[in-house]
């Protein structure tokens, strides 16, 4: 296994994610906001060296930008989703004009709970990718294989197809700040986890394909993370890998020492 204990000898800045689901109202969502910040100022955490970020429900942006903005804080934020529209007779969609309005950084986009609930198609996760960039916005970009296509040893074909698709008619200017987000769907919720050579074996074939569509170096420079059931007991093993930049965390991250533990893997390195 590739070890990576220290500052990352790739130059990227690892990112820790906290997708908060449907879950928290917005006096919820700031209340773990502050113990979040007051957990990682207490533990003197270098935002610098582990970008932390949380993407809470629609309804809390507001309350989140407000203190995060108020209160200066370094914690970054987005949203779990955006319409590929800018504007229109869309019943229930959120524009990312107004997502960039409420001061988001981030938006999570093709996460299997869409694709799967929502019937969210490659072609829809292709558009949204594109709207995020129109509006100047970070695309966290989900993928990753059902249980099934594990078994069958088809994950890294099935992940690459996904990522064509996502990726097709993004320029490598655009791509150069995207964020590719790992996530198995059999580790989602379940309390299943990939092994560290699982994860590596994914993430590594994912630089690999953004090396073929745009370049090495373009691709040296993109984070890839791991999602699906990250915690503070796991996480070190996961960010010991070569190509792990970070992790997207489900339900650790409503839970502010679990998810400020995690923003500081570092430590569990340390120890381990």
């Amino acid at each position: 296994m590739a070890k990576n204990t220290a500052a990352p000898q790739s130059g990227r800045v690892p990112l820790m994610a906290g997708n908060w689901k449907m879950n928290l109202d917005h006096l919820q969502g700031t209340h773990l906001v502050q113990k979040l910040d007051w957990t990682l100022r207490d533990a003197k955490h270098d935002y610098s060296a582990v970008e932390v970020a949380v993407l809470p429900p629609f309804t809390d942006l507001r309350s989140v930008q407000t203190l995060v903005e108020g209160d200066k804080l370094d914690l970054r934020y987005g949203a779990q989703d955006l319409s590929p529209h800018t504007s229109g007779a869309y019943t229930g969609d959120i524009s990312g004009a107004f997502l960039k309005k409420l001061g988001c950084t981030y938006v999570c986009i093709g996460h299997s709970e869409r694709r799967e609930g929502h019937g969210e198609t490659d072609e829809v996760v292709a558009a949204k990718v594109k709207a995020a960039y129109q509006h100047d916005l970070t695309p966290i970009l989900c993928c990753g294989e059902a249980l099934d296509v594990r078994k069958e040893g088809r994950q890294v074909e099935h992940v690459v197809a996904q990522l064509r698709a996502a990726l097709d008619g993004v320029s490598k200017e655009q791509v150069a700040s995207i964020v590719i987000a790992y996530e198995p769907i059999w580790a989602i919720g379940t309390g299943e986890v990939a092994t560290p050579d699982d994860a590596q074996e994914v993430c590594a074939a994912i630089r690999t394909l953004l090396a073929e569509l745009y370049s090495g170096d373009v691709a040296d420079g993109i984070r890839v993370l791991y999602g699906g059931s990250v915690k503070a007991g796991n996480v070190a093993a996961i960010m010991s890998q070569e190509d792990v930049d970070g992790a997207l965390v489900g339900g650790a991250s409503i839970d502010p020492a679990e998810f400020a533990s995690i923003c500081r893997y570092r430590d569990h390195l340390a120890t381990s």
